[in-house]
């Protein structure tokens, strides 16, 4: 049962070797914040609206403080937003289709006029970077599940081999007992051969004894009755 769990294992595995690598291409979008519609920067990322938004959350974290509130993720006090950190920037997460779109921007008001204007390179490179991470856990996790398949293999190989080498002891033990209980058998057949003959030969003794029984009893009865008949 375990080697067919190992071998569907493996063949999960290869498949997903197949997938083509993923190229992460982030584009301008728009998205509503506080109840405003505010440019930004978007990406399609594979997996669900919960995994993406999972990976926009460690994302943030690495990088500042992060709050969340009615689907809105809000990241502060990071240096990787410009050179005041006091000012927010926002991801959302949102469902498209079989995939989910991580969007970051920030609201223009909430920043200074001549720092929200040289942001756009920055929260590019933050997406693309959050895109980045978000696929190499994914491998990470199918690298997991490699190494654990392969532990589990490693062990079942070592065990079959372990399997093998009792089996061929087993198997060396049985002929060596077949051989002695063949010559027990031969030796067993020469031994009924030897007490048959010799039934024979008590046979013939008894009935030899017997003969020379009667003929002694019969010279016995003589005997007596040759002594009966002495005066």
């Amino acid at each position: 049962m375990l080697v067919k769990k190992v071998v569907l294992i493996a063949i999960t595995l290869c498949i997903s070797l197949c997938a083509v690598a993923q190229s992460i291409k982030v584009k301008k979008e728009t998205s509503r914040i506080k109840g405003e519609t505010t440019e930004g920067y978007g990406v399609e990322l594979d997996g669900t609206v919960e995994e993406v938004t999972a990976s926009m959350l460690k994302y943030f974290k690495s990088i500042g403080k992060v709050k969340q509130a009615d689907g809105v993720i809000m990241l502060t006090e990071s240096l990787s937003v410009g050179s005041n950190t006091k000012y927010p920037v926002y991801g959302v997460v949102k469902e498209k289709g079989t995939t989910a779109e991580a969007w970051i921007g920030i609201l223009p008001k909430e920043w200074p006029a001549d720092q929200g204007s040289k942001l756009d390179k920055e929260l590019e490179k933050m997406l693309h970077e959050l895109g980045v991470k978000h696929y190499k856990d994914k491998i990470q996790v199918d690298i997991d599940k490699s190494n654990d398949a392969l532990v589990a293999v490693e062990k079942q190989q070592q065990k079959l081999v372990t399997e093998n080498k009792n089996l061929n002891l087993k198997l060396e033990n049985n002929k060596k007992e077949k051989l002695r209980l063949d010559k027990a058998l031969e030796e067993n057949a020469l031994d009924n051969e030897n007490i048959l003959k010799s039934i024979d030969r008590n046979k013939f003794k008894q009935d030899s004894i017997a003969v020379a029984g009667t003929q002694i009893k019969k010279v016995l009865e003589q005997q007596k009755e040759k002594q009966g008949k002495v005066d």
